[in-house]
Formats: structure tokens, sequence, C-alpha cells
């Protein structure tokens, strides 16, 4: 990377943003291309919840501590970006509090018992709206809005297509979401965008205060957000339509009213969808990109995007950097979905 040039992030989710923050406060020059429309870290809860996420998905214990390692990254970062970082109970209602419990303990998470639900406070919770600005506040002239059309490998460097403007760019991080690849991304790199599987989300953005702190259960979870709650969430694989239903609607409304165990009554519900990545692990993408010099990945967090972003930023600066990977590094590796080389013994 020639110091002249920047890093260059083409996306402005979670992970982008992240990313861009992390480089920026160690004192490195980037760009944020921001295509500047809706995207699914704003359609979100801003869950940083490593124990309910670990629990409710049978996690193994390596994937847990990772999840953990992502959580307590969260106080420094928030305080440095200027991110209201919430630390408020989380607790599971209804359905297999018993299982949900016994998870949480083999996992290693600090639970107790209230009665008929399962309780923490493990996981934080961030106000997707409010840590957005943050993020775009603290890197100031650095975002730019505009879609990236193409990208153009150079001998040192590349050129970055951003409408009839091109950008110089030393390095470049991938942040685009579940998005398809770039024109003139390498073949490895684009394979891989490729194969990111698109996840549909529906959440409902409720006006009433119904709750102060998380509550979850079968079917939904009902979390406080600074004007009102959220509830939500669906995941539902392969799709990339972003127009609420009225069935979904209707079943989630029915679950949070479940979960907060009290009679149904009118609410103001704004439905929203977004469209997450995920890889075959899970995991998301972060690190050097496959086949490609300078060309870096923070792509794919399924449902963990406002969890992992600071693991993601730190993965990322660091092999810009060229330090040692970190056990979490490893994990992330997009090499780990790469096919073995033919000359590997």
């Amino acid at each position: 990377m020639t110091s002249s040039s920047p890093i260059v992030i083409i996306g402005a989710g979670v992970l982008g943003l992240c990313t861009a923050f992390e480089l920026y406060r160690r004192g490195r020059a980037v760009v944020v291309v921001d295509p500047g429309e809706a995207n699914a870290s704003r359609v979100a809860a801003g869950m940083i919840a490593p124990a309910m996420e670990s629990a409710i998905d049978e996690v193994s214990p390596d994937h847990a501590r990772l999840l953990r390692a992502g959580r307590d990254l969260w106080p420094d970062f928030a305080q440095a970006a200027g991110v209201v970082l919430a630390r408020r109970p989380a607790e599971w209602r209804g359905g297999d509090v018993d299982g949900i419990e016994a998870r949480l303990r083999a996992l290693g998470f600090d639970v107790r018992r209230e009665g008929d639900r399962t309780v923490t406070n493990e996981d934080y919770q961030v106000d997707p709206a409010q840590a957005l600005m943050a993020l775009q506040a603290a890197l100031g002239d650095a975002v730019v809005f505009g879609r990236v059309t193409a990208v153009e490998r150079l001998d040192q460097g590349w050129h970055v297509h951003v409408g009839p403007v091109t950008i110089d760019a030393g390095v470049v991080v991938l942040a685009t979401g579940a998005d398809g690849a770039i024109p003139g991304l390498p073949d490895a790199a684009r394979e891989q965008v490729e194969a990111i599987q698109p996840i549909r989300g529906q959440i409902g953005l409720v006006a009433q205060p119904l709750s102060d702190h998380v509550l979850r259960g079968p079917g939904a979870y009902v979390a406080p957000l600074a004007d009102g709650v959220v509830i939500g969430a669906t995941m539902e694989p392969g799709r990339r339509d972003t127009a609420p239903e009225a069935e979904t609607a209707d079943r989630l409304t029915t679950a949070a009213w479940r979960v907060l165990d009290r009679a149904p009554e009118p609410l103001s519900i704004e439905w929203r969808v977004g469209v997450r990545g995920a890889t075959g692990d899970g995991l998301p993408l972060a690190g050097p990109a496959p086949g490609g010099e300078d060309l870096f990945m923070a792509l794919a967090p399924r449902r963990n995007g406002w969890l992992l972003g600071p693991l993601v930023a730190a993965v990322v600066a660091d092999a810009i950097e060229g330090r040692a990977p970190s056990p979490e590094a490893r994990a992330l590796d997009p090499g780990r979905f790469s096919p073995p080389s033919r000359n590997a013994r």
C-alpha cells in the first residue's frame, strides 16, 4: 500500500463502518463508500448478545468464546466512537427454559433463574440508528456517497469506480453485505462473494415502550430502543425480497405478546425487512480475500453483525497492517472456504 493512497471500504453497514473507524483511530487514511440505501444493519435490534445467541443456536464452546470475545471489545470501542452501549438484563421466557439455562451454564455464561424465566447480564445492546450515526459522525468527511460500479487492479493498489468518479485506493475492503460481486474482482474473491447466502429478516418498530430490557422466547424477541421497542425477527434463508409480509407480521406480533406475557392491545408498528449475508459455518469473512492482493473482506456475519463489528474490524485492520493473526482471525479467515492448494502435502 502506498502511503498516499487511502484504504477504501466499500459499504457502510456495521462491518464497513466499524472497520473504517478502527483503521481511522489507528491513524490510517480511509474512505467509506456509502451507497446511501437502507441496509440490514439499520433493520436490526442492535443485539450484542453472545450468551443468548449461543444458547439459542446451540453453538460449540469455541464459537461461544468467539462471540464473547466480540462482546468484550465493545465497551472501549463504543466509548471511542460515541456509540451508546446499553447493559441491561436479557431474559428467556416460555418454552425450553430449562434447556436454555443448561446451555448457558455449559458454555460458561453467568445465568440465574427467576421463577419460570432464565436471566443473564452478559448481553449488551446498541440502538442501530444511533450507532450508525455516531460512527458516520466520527468518520466525518471520510464517508462519501455513491455506488461502486467496478474495481480495477493496478500494479500497486486499485481504482475504485464510483459512478463517473475514480478513487485511487492502496487497499480495498469489501463490506458489501449480501450484495453480489462487484465487477473487476479476482475470480476467487468473486466466487466467495457469490457463495454468500442471503437471509431475509423482518422486524417491527413499535412506538410504545413495552419493555425496558430484552425479552426472548419461542418465535420472537422484544427489545427496547430509544423510541419504543423492536419486535423480531425472522431468519429466511435464500430470500432477497424486502417487502414486509402481513402473515409474518401477525405471527411475530402473536409471539411477542406471549413473550411479554400480556394480553394483546393495539400497537403502532412499522414493519421493515433487511437482507443479511451468511456463510456455511455462520461466522463472517474477515481478513485477506482469496486471490486478491491488497483486497480484504468484512462480510457475512449472519445475524451477529452488531455483536461482531469491532472484532471483525480489529481482524481486518490487523491483517492490513501485517500483524500475526489472532485465534479469532484464524477462525474468521476467508481462506477457510478455499480449496486446498494442489501443491499441499
